[in-house]
């Protein structure tokens, strides 16, 4: 038995009156994923447990069936991991994004700088950590706007803030509980603004990574093997680096995608080819992360939204389920986002998420009402968390 498990990050959404009242989800030219929908259970999961924020490492967790609120420390240890980058006991790993604020620095305009080119994103950190490193700090570029700090002898209860919680905000009332956290964004605001890059990149009308802000930060952690727990050998495709580290620290590989971006322009069709290739290769079990609709959503982008769900339909979800038809073994497939993101709020959202599940060996009669949609909820089942999910879905 195959097993495939699709993550539309953050498609899930609300009505929207621009697109007669209708979600993203039901808008969208979706026809292949509705295709399959026709003869799947559909239902909602709860992937965020009370009392935990809604963000992608709680959730993309309980989807895989990991009980977020037993063994989540922070998501910066996850991204660490994937990274390579090691965490001593005594270390905080704190997720460092390059972000854009006003020219007094007074409110934050975009979480990703303009969803900052790698290289762009790696020149400056470089000239963060030579200016601002040492003395128990150790910075590190990731992928695009999502770096990493990990520091030396600091207490992992402080409370920082996501920084796509706070679009168009003023930060005063939202900056890290640690006064040293506190003054590296300061310094890094007054060391960015006026360097050479941003002023390129405003003169090419493309915003300024002009201050750092931390959040989400965790002590190291490890998570108990996927394949001794659901009996399945994984392997983990996505862009980013927290579900990378998640992969890692599961037991899963992890392959890197030439032009996978976790932005709207990604490479759609070669993640669907890694899918391809790991299940010819022996493993029976792939999770496709497609991180394009919550950026989209982040900022705001209805229309890239929609387009995302397109791409992922036609570029992606076509392409693997022709091939687990046609391959001669039975096959599952999940198609759930981790959490929802409202282009409205532009934020994630703990809200139930829809999910359509389909098995090759008990098709269900047609039901042409059926759809991957968050009306699920009024014509299926309903899961109280994703590790529910998780075990009946690897049953």
């Amino acid at each position: 038995m195959n097993f495939f498990i699709l993550v539309p990050d953050g498609c899930g959404d609300w009505k929207i009156p621009a697109l007669g009242n209708k979600t993203p989800l039901d808008a969208a030219k979706i026809p292949h994923i509705n295709a399959l929908a026709k003869f799947c259970e559909v239902g909602l999961v709860k992937t965020v447990p009370d009392g935990m924020e809604p963000g992608s490492d709680v959730a993309n967790l309980a989807v895989l069936g990991y009980d977020p609120a037993a063994c989540l420390t922070g998501r910066a240890p996850l991204e660490a991991a994937a990274m390579g980058v090691e965490v001593g006991d005594d270390e905080l790993a704190i997720r460092t994004n390059f972000v854009t604020l006003s020219d007094d620095g007074s409110t934050i305009l975009d979480h990703s700088a303009g969803e900052i080119q790698d290289e762009d994103a790696e020149i400056l950190m470089q000239f963060i950590a030579e200016k601002l490193g040492g003395d128990g700090l150790r910075f590190y570029p990731g992928v695009s706007y999502r770096c990493l700090l990990v520091a030396k002898n600091m207490g992992d209860d402080l409370k920082t803030t996501p920084p796509h919680d706070i679009l168009g905000k003023k930060i005063a009332d939202y900056l890290p509980g640690d006064a040293k956290l506190c003054e590296l964004m300061r310094k890094s605001f007054e060391l960015l603004k006026n360097h050479p890059l941003n002023l390129e990149r405003m003169k090419n009308g493309k915003p300024p990574a002009n201050s750092i802000w931390f959040w989400g930060q965790g002590k190291k952690m490890s998570l108990g093997n996927h394949e001794e727990k659901f009996g399945v050998r994984g392997t983990m495709i996505t862009a980013v680096n927290l579900l990378k580290g998640i992969g890692g620290c599961a037991g899963f590989d992890c392959p890197s995608v030439p032009g996978a971006t976790g932005t709207l322009h990604t490479n759609y069709e070669g993640k669907a080819q890694f899918a391809i290739d790991a299940f010819e290769s022996g493993k029976n079990f792939v999770f496709l992360h497609v991180e394009a609709p919550d950026e989209c959503s982040h900022s705001g982008d209805l229309d890239g939204k929609l387009l995302s769900l397109e791409y992922i339909d036609r570029r992606v979800f076509k392409t693997v389920r022709d091939y687990l038809e046609t391959c001669g073994k039975p096959y599952r497939i999940l198609i759930v986002p981790d959490h929802r993101t409202p282009v409205e709020t532009r934020t994630h959202s703990a809200e139930p998420v829809p999910f359509i599940l389909f098995d090759s060996e008990k098709n269900a009669p047609a039901d042409e009402t059926k759809a991957f949609s968050e009306d699920c909820g009024a014509r299926g089942r309903y899961f109280d968390s994703g590790v529910a999910l998780a075990e009946y879905f690897f049953r």
